[in-house]
């Protein structure tokens, strides 16, 4: 078995095993378009911890060198993909560093059994209990975001002695537990009514709005939509 050329008596590293998949890549031992172990049986072959696999795996799709997919396993890409990063800011940071002065406001706050479309969203057990937020929050008493989060009760269960009255449920995840996988995806819409009170706009008027799931080794920790009205600007880089 080759371990990188690691001798046995040292720990073996996520750097020992990101080489070792880029070594086997360009060796063409894993041709473009193969689908690669899974992170269990690596973690065997190297005698190492899964989340050491992980993080070299997780650097490795970083980079576009591997694709991973949920439920579909991790593949070799044909091509090297140089992959835009997005930072998860605190909403409260994001408008602070403009200047402009943060206020944040509960809308609502309920604990419930998880609906139909967020269960088949997340794959939750039946009966699964969630604590559902609206919050808002305002940039110089302008309205910046409307955020409707849902918090998996299973995954984060102090979540039910939380008090979001003062601080918002991200700035407050993000100070509980960790994430391992996260999905962002982007859209434009026209607001609804509710949405369109929130942020100050006409009904129908186009919107952006973000939507971000993320999990802990394979457990749904959250699922966010964030909705902003005009002016917003995302900025990222490759």
């Amino acid at each position: 078995m080759d371990r990188a050329n690691v001798p046995a008596t040292e720990k073996t590293t996520f750097r020992d095993v990101k080489q070792n998949v880029l070594d086997r890549i360009r060796d063409k031992t894993w041709a473009p378009g193969t689908i690669i172990p899974t992170e269990i049986d690596l973690a065997e072959e190297f005698g190492c911890a899964r989340a050491t696999v992980n993080r070299a795996m997780r650097e490795l799709a970083d980079e576009g060198i591997l694709d991973r997919k949920r439920k579909a396993g991790t593949r070799i890409n044909a091509a090297p993909i140089r992959k835009a990063k997005f930072a998860i800011p605190l909403v409260r940071v994001e408008i602070e560093v403009t200047g402009a002065t943060y206020r944040y406001v509960l809308v609502n706050e309920k604990t419930q059994t998880a609906p139909d479309w967020l269960r088949a969203r997340l794959n939750l057990p039946n009966n699964s209990r969630v604590v559902h937020l609206k919050c808002m929050h305002y940039a110089d008493n302008s309205p910046f975001q409307f955020e409707d989060r849902w918090i998996n009760i299973a995954a984060v269960p102090q979540v039910e002695q939380a008090d979001f009255s003062g601080t918002g449920p991200n700035e407050w995840l993000l100070d509980q537990i960790p994430f391992t996988d996260v999905e962002i995806s982007f859209s434009a819409g026209a607001a609804t009514i509710e949405l369109a009170e929130f942020l100050s706009i006409e009904p129908g008027e186009p919107t952006f709005t973000a939507e971000r799931t993320t999990w802990l080794s394979g457990t749904p920790v959250t699922f966010a939509k964030m909705s902003f009205g005009r002016g917003y600007r995302m900025t990222t880089r490759i």
